[in-house]
Parts: structure tokens; sequence; C-alpha cells
């Protein structure tokens, strides 16, 4: 009796998997860096008043594309967060490089001179509060 118990479930299991589709398979948008690549700059995230942040947002080239990755990455949760490429400290000369996902591979307009700016921030844009700033030293 115990054995049917167990053995029903899991055929309900297998008999009620489907293979994805093209829609709602997870798709790697960005190709993997080589390993011994470094970056062209890093930074390491500080919060502000009342937030808890760790990590460090490192600007890669991939191909012909720059890339903006947060590594070892986390961020006390906010409504509206957004990810800023910024001249200041402060966002006010920023490319928005899109919501804070779980993504951590964020792609710059090939249009951005990725050395004029020296930061990247975590912006609730709705309530216009900064979460984190990362100053960027090139390497």
């Amino acid at each position: 009796m115990k054995r049917i118990i167990f053995i029903l479930p899991l055929l309900l299991l297998l008999i009620s998997c489907e293979v994805e589709g093209d829609l709602t398979r997870d798709v790697e948008l960005t190709s993997p860096i080589p390993e011994n690549t470094p970056p062209l700059a890093t930074g390491n995230f500080m919060p502000t008043s009342g937030i808890k942040v760790t990590g460090s947002a490192k600007i890669y080239l991939n191909g012909n594309q720059s890339e903006v990755r947060l590594e070892d990455f986390s961020v006390s949760s906010g409504p509206d967060l957004k990810v800023y490429l910024s001249k200041n400290d402060t966002p006010l000369e920023f490319v928005n490089l899109g919501n804070l996902t779980s993504s951590t591979v964020y792609s710059i307009p090939t249009q951005v001179n990725v050395s004029a700016y020296k930061y990247v921030l975590i912006h609730c844009q709705q309530y216009s509060h900064l979460f984190a700033v990362a100053q960027l030293s090139q390497n």
C-alpha cells in the first residue's frame, strides 16, 4: 500500500511534464566571456543610508558590445529599481541600462562612450531614491 502511495505521485509528475516552447524557454542573451578576460573597469557597491548591498560592478567588452556585469550582488528590495551607468555618483547624467532583475548582465548601448562614465548606480526611479553606488576604476 505504501508503495502505491509513493509511485502514484511520481507517475503523475512524469506524465504532467511538457517540453518548453521557444517562448517559455530561458534564453542566454549574451555569450559568455572567456575566463581570463580582464574587465575594463571595476567597482564595489556602497549603500546609501538604510540600504544593504554587497557585490561589485564590472565592465567587460564582449565582442563589440560593452556590458555591465553585477558579481556577487545583492541589495535591499525596493520598487522600480534601475541600473544606471552614470557620470556622477548621483543620477544626474546617466544611461538607464534597464530594470534590476535576476539578470546580472546589462548591455551598454554602442553609442555610449564608456570611459566617460565613472559610476554604476542602483536607483529607485519611482521614488527618486538612490540605493547603491559603485565607483569604477579603470583596469
